[in-house]
């Protein structure tokens, strides 16, 4: 079909020009004699205007109606500065209608005002909305961006198997069931780990995928059931070497997608400053307001509640943020309590505002005076100032009032949302306790190395052994995980016996893996970088569905296929399973 010209591309330049375009109705309008069409393609809408000697052709023309139009550029005598060729029109001598529309059940307009789920049903539709299909060619644009770079640093791209062997150990897999081994299953790979690590131990030395990963977990806004990461892995690297790649890919994306320049290096904090410091191990930099420990400002408290938690071993932390107490009546300071009551496990919530330069609040009398006066040089406190208190255990106390500065940051608008902050957070816990199991299980994956001088902790004191496990967060998200991995046999069955895996038990998970390990690992490390996370912070979207071109609801339902659905009793006898009453009594 000919076609001379992208709508969207159309300037004053091209006045005098005969152009032929095509695209979909966006908008029409009738005055008289004169009609006026927005035609849209994905480059951007063009106005075209027919005259009286063609409008009898467009009488019937509807939204979403697809045209091909040949006329001269012209300029217009009342340019719309809001649209990119708001300068021109075109004027039609030729118009073929390609193809009609029935009515669209959604807005099709930058902001639909359509309901969510009707937009998932029709996504084909919604996807012809500018901003999702913006966010679709940034995401493109990041992709090949990634790929140069890493080409550019001698790694080689790769592709593993999607249908691979169930590894249960993290979040649960998505199993695919064999027609030919009845009773056998492949699971769809949670991430590339265990290639991408015997990779290494093939020579490849630098490998990187864009690649397709699967998690059977409970979903939030930030997260689907398949994501896509920008998995690198490096042989005889450290953590400088791997955090130098992956800034100088930062730095390209940034400037290659949105103009704007980065740092040479990013800022780092163990895990264990990130908490003590914000409550939380993806941090939000752009504001401050940093938690404060003053407990040692009641070593010798007579406060019931204080000398508790201080003999407990707990903390007292504390928020302190200017010129706000006025905003936060009883009524919202209740709610904040229930915010962190409910979500947070925290006991209480405690305040105190300065006023004409004394204290008051809900612990403004069981404080002393010497205690009150600590508070206020601590924080060097001015009148309308409020300080938010939590003693508890330290996890809690740390925890809710990180949840709490991000809250009132928010509600306060101190965030510069202009701004993009960095930061590498390392040394996180090898192991984390599992309720649940009942045992000490690996924090981030069992093929991560410890620290190495707390080797010794691997069996003494699990809950302060470190790794060598980071992340890169950034604006409050987790961007990426990594770490260097273990690639010494006999330091690996110590951590899978810390785990409570016997080395039978690790053979029969991993033993093809653990084989590998027999012939000569190198020392290698890597990351996955979250594709549609970084998407989304760079589009300014905080809904990841805006930035997957067919994702799924947060109960992990496709709206538009209608999946997951049944399948045909012949279809599961064919691959030996039979499903039970009870799953199909809501058929």
């Amino acid at each position: 079909m000919k076609r001379t010209d992208h709508n969207g591309t159309l300037r004053l330049s091209d006045a005098g020009r005969t152009v032929t375009l095509v695209g979909w109705v966006s908008k029409r309008r009738s005055f008289g004699s004169l009609v006026f069409i927005d035609l849209r393609d994905r480059s951007g809408i063009c106005q075209i205007v027919f005259d009286e000697t063609i409008a009898e052709q467009v009488k019937d023309v509807r939204s979403e109606y697809i045209l091909q139009v040949t006329g001269t550029v012209q300029a217009r005598k009342d340019p719309n500065p809001k649209m990119a060729t708001g300068e021109i029109e075109v004027l039609a001598s030729e118009v073929n209608i390609v193809n009609t529309a029935e009515t669209s059940p959604i807005t099709i307009a930058d902001d639909s005002d359509t309901s969510e789920d009707v937009r998932l049903k029709y996504r084909y539709l919604d996807l012809r909305r500018k901003p999702l299909q913006d966010n679709l060619i940034l995401r493109h644009r990041i992709q090949m961006t990634a790929r140069r770079v890493l080409d550019e640093e001698g790694f080689v791209e790769v592709s593993t198997p999607i249908l691979a062997r169930s590894t249960p150990e993290g979040a649960r897999d998505y199993l695919v069931p064999s027609r030919i081994y009845n009773g056998r299953f492949w699971a769809l790979p949670q991430s590339p780990q265990i290639y991408k690590q015997l990779l290494m131990i093939a020579g490849m030395e630098r490998y990187f995928q864009i690649a397709r990963c699967f998690r059977d977990e409970d979903l939030r806004a930030d997260r689907q059931p398949e994501f896509t990461q920008i998995d690198i892995e490096m042989s005889f690297a450290e953590e400088d070497d791997i955090f130098r790649v992956v800034e100088k890919l930062m730095r390209a994306i940034f400037l290659e997608t949105k103009g704007i320049e980065l740092p040479e290096a990013f800022q780092r904090l163990t895990w264990d400053e990130c908490m003590r410091l914000y409550g939380s191990d993806k941090p939000d930099l752009r504001f401050g307001n940093e938690i404060r420990n003053i407990t040692p400002l009641f070593e010798q408290t007579e406060f019931q509640v204080f000398r508790s938690v201080i003999d407990n071993g707990g903390e007292i932390n504390a928020l302190h943020f200017s010129n706000i107490a006025d905003q936060y009546s009883r009524k919202a300071l209740d709610k904040l309590q229930d915010f962190l009551k409910s979500g947070f496990k925290a006991k209480a919530l405690a305040y105190l505002k300065q006023e004409n330069g004394v204290l008051s609040g809900s612990i403004a009398k069981p404080l002393s005076e010497a205690e009150k006066e600590a508070i206020q040089r601590e924080f060097d406190l001015k009148d309308n100032d409020i300080v938010f208190v939590i003693a508890d255990k330290a996890s809690i106390s740390r925890t809710a009032l990180g949840a709490l500065r991000v809250r009132i940051g928010h509600e306060q608008n101190l965030i510069d949302r202009s701004a993009y902050k960095f930061l590498w957070v390392t040394d996180f816990p090898m192991f984390e306790y599992s309720e649940e199991e009942q045992r000490w299980v690996a924090a981030h994956h069992p093929f991560t190395a410890p620290k190495a001088e707390d080797e010794d902790k691997l069996f003494t004191d699990q809950e302060h052994c470190s790794s060598r496990a980071y992340d890169l967060v950034l604006n409050g998200y987790e961007l990426l995980s990594g770490s260097i991995r273990i690639h010494d046999q006999e330091l690996q069955e110590k951590v899978f016996e810390a785990i409570g895996l016997t080395m039978e038990q690790a053979k029969e998970k991993f033993g093809f893996f653990l084989e590998a390990f027999r012939y000569g690992t190198p020392p290698h490390g890597g990351v996955g970088i979250g594709l549609e996370r970084l998407t989304m912070v760079l589009s300014g979207t905080e809904n990841i569905r805006d930035v997957v071109a067919f994702p799924t609801t947060n109960s992990s339902l496709d709206l538009m296929s209608e999946s997951p659905n049944y399948v045909d009793d012949a279809q599961l006898e064919i691959l030996g399973i039979e499903v039970s009453e009870s799953t199909t009594e809501s058929k």
